[in-house]
């Protein structure tokens, strides 16, 4: 791959100090930064290749830690309806009628926004194809933790997922032995549950058994709904969070999404057992509620922002989560002071690689890390001035600034145009699987207005 060198940027470096450097340069040899701030040129190669990033930021990836890729050709399906309803007569119908090419799709579908938003590294809560991911990703030239959504009980339930718990965790433990650390290490397999509504005692149990024995982690949707507490208080006579610590499942490598519905106590569960969180403020918006994101900050829980799927909210555009993020807290606390821009930048970079367990690969710019960078455009009526350039990536940037994404020292996008993928071949086969799918599915969604078709 051999070196690159961006000059005379404005580098956000997330570093433990939070240091950013005014015309500063970084270099990059193979999938490594070399140096970052002032660069020594005896360093440089005649052969590097150099870019003037005059005006422009560069900061570490975006990482995303909860985005479903099987979902995104589901996208559309979802709006107007309760959770349950979202799930029992939209998604799992979407969700069960899918094949393995139709996940592979799906996630190139993903891959392409998540690297146009500016995200390198992402984690999958779990679709029915681990093998499509892989492929996908591994093309695209993310990185990822890769797991299989997995269900032993529960109500309604498609015939085809209807499975006992041993073949679940056998299933999920073959995935890991076939695609963990593949293409080059960037693929990575993850254990996943589902939802406590479907997940047994026993499975949650031996997931986290499986997770410590291979060193890797767990990811579970907690505490959504309120539905889901009125649940686990009339099954187990304790809300979910207390009901999972109680099976000893909370741990530094457990990675919990949403988690709307916690009391103060369990947030101190969280706190003491190392637990990290996924914040996803768009899904919340849209029927969840408001997490207690301030609180957990404030207790020194690793929080950190994800998209959800496509049919949660119809984006999967980490740059509006970051600009979500920045209102919804100070609005519903009534308190402008809360969830500040550098809060929220460090949640969507140094915190995501942290709950992703690769606190020491990437999720800032420093010497000997990954190279994961972004290179940021501000110059659109949109972003300026730049009055407070910290302020302005989280409250006003768009995902059209985002120029360009390097993973792995390979760029993904350069100038806007995506290096990696066929991105024209892919739209097209999407909206063909898409339709297929829907008819397959049958799906009935209501009629929003009067159509009238030549």
């Amino acid at each position: 791959m051999g070196q690159i060198l961006i000059k005379n940027a404005y580098i956000v470096t997330m570093n433990a100090k939070n240091q950013v450097y005014t015309n500063g340069s970084i270099l990059v040899e193979d999938d490594q930064i070399i140096a970052v701030g002032k660069v020594d040129h005896q360093l440089v190669k005649n052969t590097a290749e150099t870019i003037n990033a005059e005006g422009k930021y560069v900061l570490p990836g975006f990482v995303n830690t909860h985005v479903h890729t099987s979902q995104q050709l589901g996208r559309g399906l979802g709006d107007d309806v309760d959770l349950l309803t979202w799930l029992h007569q939209r998604i799992w119908p979407y969700e069960s009628n899918l094949t393995e090419e139709d996940s592979y799709i799906s996630t190139l579908l993903c891959s392409l926004e998540q690297i146009r938003a500016g995200v390198t590294s992402f984690a999958e809560p779990g679709g029915q194809f681990v093998s499509g991911m892989v492929k996908a990703v591994s093309e695209a030239g993310l990185r990822a933790k890769l797991a299989k959504s997995v269900m032993d009980c529960g109500e309604g339930l498609p015939k085809i997922w209807q499975r006992n718990t041993q073949e679940e965790l056998d299933q999920q433990e073959d995935d890991f032995k076939k695609y963990h650390n593949t293409a080059d290490g960037r693929v990575q397999i993850w254990f996943g549950l589902r939802t406590i509504f479907n997940n047994s005692d026993d499975l949650i149990i031996k997931s986290k058994a499986l997770a410590d024995k291979y060193h890797v982690g767990l990811h579970m949707h907690v505490a959504e709904v309120k539905d889901e507490i009125d649940y686990t208080m009339e099954v187990y006579g304790e809300p979910t969070v207390t009901h999972l610590n109680r099976l000893g499942v909370l741990d530094k490598n457990f990675l919990a999404v949403h988690t709307v519905w916690l009391t103060d106590e369990e947030v101190s569960l969280f706190r003491d057992k190392q637990v990290k969180v996924s914040h996803n403020p768009a899904a919340a918006m849209r029927v969840l509620g408001f997490a207690k994101i301030p609180k957990m900050l404030k207790e020194g829980i690793c929080v950190t922002i994800g998209t959800d799927g496509a049919p949660s909210s119809n984006r999967m555009d980490m740059v509006d989560e970051l600009w979500l993020t920045s209102l919804i807290h100070k609005g519903w606390r009534l308190d402008p002071t809360v969830m500040k821009a550098e809060e929220i930048l460090q949640m969507a970079t140094k915190n995501g690689a942290q709950a992703l367990l690769d606190e020491d690969l990437y999720g800032s710019l420093e010497v000997g890390k990954k190279a994961d960078l972004i290179v940021i455009n501000p110059n659109s009526a949109s972003m300026l001035p730049l009055h407070d350039p910290i302020a302005n990536l989280v409250t006003s940037m768009h995902s059209s600034n985002v120029e360009s994404t390097l993973c792995n020292g390979k760029w993904l996008m350069k100038e806007r145009i995506i290096q990696t993928l066929n991105e024209a071949d892919i739209l097209k086969e999407a909206k063909a699987r898409a339709a297929a799918i829907y008819k397959r599915a049958g799906i009935d969604l209501p009629d929003r207005f009067p159509t009238i078709t030549f």
